[in-house]
């Protein structure tokens, strides 16, 4: 039985999720950050995020179907994280917009990967959470884009921490998945 790339790139998850964590704390330890300092804390995590998306995309076998939403969600991540770069004095408001847009965006693909590897893992539910998560930050930051930068601050903080810890669990769930079928094809043979 051939192992999946999300498996075997469990580590990438991990890392994604630790990276969001740290994100997330320190937009709880800083929370009087300008809006300079934040447009750059997410420009590099979008960017960091879409790169491990990627590789994670291209390390897959050519015919795993998954691949291409990886791309796409990688690509979306760069994106966002490129313009918020390319336009630092962005206003807050266009700011929420723009993370609107991208939470939104890879929740959907992500709530589509976990759809189509349910036969592939167990409890793909993982994916999923944190999929549905991300959207309704995303609309919830649509819905109130006038919140004040302190609220938008924790808000961001909060998703980055609760989303980077659903990422890590998945990656762990994954991690034990890949151990599962080693010690059953050494069983077998």
């Amino acid at each position: 039985m051939d192992m999946t790339a999300l498996a075997r790139n469990w580590w990438a998850l991990a890392i994604r999720g630790a990276a969001a964590i740290i994100f997330g704390l320190l937009t709880f330890v800083m929370p009087g950050v300008t809006l300079a300092v934040l447009v750059l804390l997410f420009g590099a995590y979008a960017i960091v995020d879409g790169i491990f998306n990627l590789v994670a995309a291209f390390r897959s076998p050519h015919d795993e179907r998954p691949r291409w939403l990886l791309a796409l969600e990688g690509l979306v991540s760069i994106g966002a994280g490129i313009v918020t770069f390319a336009m630092p004095g962005l206003t807050a408001l266009v700011l929420v917009y723009i993370i609107a847009i991208w939470a939104i965006v890879t929740g959907v693909l992500e709530i589509v990967a976990a759809i189509r590897l349910r036969d592939v893992i167990r409890n793909e539910w993982w994916l999923v959470a944190s999929g549905v998560l991300s959207v309704i930050f995303g609309l919830l930051l649509v819905v109130a884009p006038g919140a004040g930068a302190l609220a938008l601050v924790f808000w961001i903080g909060a998703y980055a921490i609760i989303f980077g810890a659903l990422l890590v669990g998945l990656a762990f769930r994954l991690r034990r998945e890949q151990a599962e079928v080693r010690a059953e094809f050494r069983r077998a043979a």
